[in-house]
């Protein structure tokens, strides 16, 4: 199963100009800790070709959400930048096999 299978919303934005988060919500406890079990730093940073310690994954089990951040490859709206808004960079993550 893919992790978008998973989730209920699964997005991608903007933390500033430097770095990039996904939001990953899920309608309950049992999905989220079923992600949680397969998704760590290294399985994101090979998903984006980041390096693995610059990559954060945070729990929020109160509200059965997941949110993971690491650095931008360019600064958002830099000339080399080709998602000002970074809401188009899920993909990568959405298909990684849970």
């Amino acid at each position: 199963m893919k992790l978008i299978e998973l989730t209920k919303i699964l997005r991608s934005k903007n933390a500033g100009p430097l770095y990039i988060t996904f939001d990953l919500m899920f309608d309950s406890r049992e999905k989220m800790q079923t992600a949680l079990c397969s998704l760590n730093k290294s399985v994101v940073a090979k998903a984006y070709n980041v390096d693995e310690n610059s990559v954060e994954i945070i729990p929020y089990e109160i509200v059965n959400s997941i949110k993971i951040t690491f650095p931008r490859k360019n600064v958002s709206g830099s000339l080399f930048d080709d998602d000002v808004y970074g809401c188009q960079q899920h993909m990568p993550l959405a298909n990684i096999e849970i």
